[in-house]
């Protein structure tokens, strides 16, 4: 099992994903600032363990807490939750797990004044969060595997695997463990994920160590190899799901969408309900990171391109509802109308 993140009597420990797949390599974060740059700084990305780590942040801050009353406490509390709350804009599990935790706090302060029994419950909360991260993504790679045709191809984008997740199985890639848990045969295309690679480094390297046979391409070699008929299906994860489906996921996801509408390629999107953010009407409500121009004039520290060029680099896009035939989330596949689907799920 993959672990990306995990509470320790220490600290939090993570695995850098920032040095995959040359170097496999844990670090401890302890304290919640050195949790929030770690989410920042991408040693740890994907929705659902930005979330999980920003749950076990806030527990880590809390804990460390010198406050002696329960508003110190919570005057503590609130400065982590906003600090953690500023590391990545798009993906809502971020939120979502703070979110969380406000309410433990919440419920904590109602039942006791005992500062270290409510800094426990914190602990417990994010562990719990943690918990049911995994568990939620084994029941959606069962969902999922089961629309994977035994003997597929199937492409991903970007990494949403066990390393954007708590650990262990992942978004689209638990849809592909699903099916092969499933007994079926099942194959990646995976595209390399310009500019910062996490289909190269990391889709490709989880792969390899699960034993899926896996195809590395460039990003431009998409198109080539779905008109060739080398795709049967494409498979890709989330950062933010809108009420009416349009899904915010890595910068070419969009692409790769439309590529497969062109060649009658089913496109699913798999993320659990934490994912989904029912406040946004659409996708045009959702907020799109900007990252440093470094990663495209740079392959980490080399150097592609000249000096006083003007670089755009959004960390993400957004693909319209009606190019993705389902969403597979772990209470089950949503489809068409989303409004109706989705909302079942959450309101279920």
């Amino acid at each position: 099992m993959i672990k990306t993140v995990e509470w320790t009597g220490e600290g939090v420990r993570m695995l850098d994903q920032r040095i995959l797949p040359t170097e496999e390599k844990y670090i401890m974060l302890r304290s919640y600032e050195e949790v929030a740059d770690a989410i920042k700084k991408m040693v740890v990305r994907g929705a659902p363990a930005i979330g999980v780590s920003a749950a076990m942040g806030v527990a880590l801050g809390a804990k460390q807490s010198v406050g002696t009353s329960v508003a110190d406490l919570e005057y503590d509390f609130d400065y982590m939750c906003e600090v953690l709350s500023k590391t990545r804009p798009t993906a809502v599990n971020l939120f979502w797990a703070i979110e969380r935790m406000r309410n433990a706090f919440s419920r904590a302060k109602a039942e006791t004044e005992d500062v270290e029994e409510i800094k426990e419950r914190l602990v417990t909360e994010a562990q719990k969060i943690y918990d049911e991260d995994i568990e939620a993504n084994r029941r959606l790679g069962r969902f999922g595997g089961e629309l994977i045709q035994d003997g597929a191809s199937v492409l991903t984008h970007c990494n949403a695997g066990a390393l954007a997740t708590a650990g262990d199985y992942g978004t689209a890639l638990g849809v592909i463990r699903g099916a092969r848990d499933a007994g079926k045969r099942v194959a990646v295309i995976a595209d390399e994920t310009r500019p910062f690679l996490q289909g190269a480094r990391l889709t490709a390297w989880e792969l390899a160590k699960d034993e899926i046979p896996v195809t590395l391409i460039t990003d431009n070699m998409a198109g080539h190899v779905m008109k060739q008929g080398k795709v049967d299906v494409v498979v890709v994860g989330a950062d933010r799901i809108a009420a009416n489906g349009d899904t915010a996921n890595k910068i070419g996801t969009y692409m790769v969408a439309v590529l497969a509408k062109q060649h009658n390629i089913p496109f699913y999107v798999a993320a659990p309900i934490s994912t989904l953010d029912l406040s946004l009407e659409s996708g045009e409500e959702i907020p799109i990171e900007e990252r440093d121009a470094r990663e495209v004039t740079h392959v980490r520290d080399h150097k592609i391109a000249p000096d006083g060029i003007e670089v755009c680099n959004p960390a993400f896009d957004v693909t319209p509802n009606e190019l993705i035939a389902a969403i597979i989330t772990d209470k089950g596949v949503a489809r068409q109308p989303y409004k109706e689907s989705l909302r079942k799920f959450v309101e279920g």
